[in-house]
């Protein structure tokens, strides 16, 4: 079952009224600069004898784990070491191979990242006011949801809903998961439900989908910084990076770009009073 919910969830018919947020995790909801997967990624293609940068492991962020490996196995640099190293090119039965060790390497770092963005959680208070519902996708698989959301439940969040990368054939940028999340929580109208992410292709699943996207530019993998290191920079810093970030997020269509979560109410009431007037997103 993806639906956290114990019982059905009623369907939500009225195409003029939000009736829901999906969030991403890792860099949305927690973990600030989505960090959990980067030292990961490093470690993992070490043990392999290939040397992965941290802006190279950033790039396919958002994407399912198995996708994201293959995308870095894709990279000429990347390729090339792996043919130096294994006198071949990688082949889909490498992903695999390198799959099976990232995820308990990945499992094992996220404790120490799943701390909750600040005011994460007192926005999910106040869209559950609302009356919303409150759904999550993710790049993580069952097994590392599995710890996080265990951390999450215990700090008091529990979603109606959570489809993780491999529940479906495809995942992001495709609108697979988004088209599951509707499922579990009866959403009828695709126009009524805002995506919160950080990533592009989290942003191009929420448009797939025919959603209302929202990206968020400081507290995840757009920006790439720990709260401290974030926190440390000059006034002018923060701005040149946040202009970056921006435009990251705006070049993939997303409907509103934020610094993170704590920011999301207001465009909640914007959207609200868009559907009033009949708009609706485009993709």
């Amino acid at each position: 079952m993806n639906n956290t919910a114990s019982q059905p969830a009623p369907v939500s018919a009225a195409r003029d009224q939000l009736s829901a947020v999906v969030f991403d995790w890792a860099g949305t909801l927690l973990d600030f600069g989505s960090c959990a997967p980067m030292g990961a990624f490093v470690r993992l293609f070490e043990q392999f004898g290939i040397d992965v940068s941290i802006e190279q492991a950033r790039g396919p962020m958002g994407m399912a784990k198995w996708n994201h490996i293959q995308a870095l196995l894709q990279l000429p640099d990347v390729a090339a070491q792996w043919q130096a190293r294994h006198g071949r090119v990688p082949t889909d039965a490498d992903v695999d191979r390198l799959y099976e060790v990232f995820t308990p390497l990945n499992a094992a770092v996220v404790p120490d990242f799943a701390d909750f963005i600040p005011g994460a959680l007192d926005t999910v208070a106040s869209i559950r006011a609302r009356g919303l519902k409150i759904g999550t996708t993710t790049g993580y698989n069952r097994p590392i949801m599995a710890v996080v959301s265990d951390i999450a439940a215990r700090a008091g969040f529990v979603p109606d809903s959570l489809v993780c990368a491999g529940d479906l054939v495809a995942g992001r940028p495709t609108p697979l998961m988004m088209w599951r999340t509707f499922a579990d929580l009866g959403i009828c109208w695709p126009s009524t439900v805002v995506k919160v992410d950080d990533t592009e292709v989290g942003i191009q699943e929420g448009l797939h989908a025919g959603a209302w996207t929202v990206g968020v530019s400081v507290s995840g993998n757009a920006m790439g910084l720990p709260l401290a290191e974030w926190q440390g920079l000059s006034p002018q810093q923060q701005a040149e990076r946040r202009a970056a970030a921006v435009a990251k997020l705006d070049g993939a269509g997303a409907h509103y770009v934020i610094d993170s979560v704590a920011d999301l109410l207001p465009v909640l009431d914007d959207v609200q009073e868009r559907l009033r007037r009949g708009e609706r997103p485009v993709e």
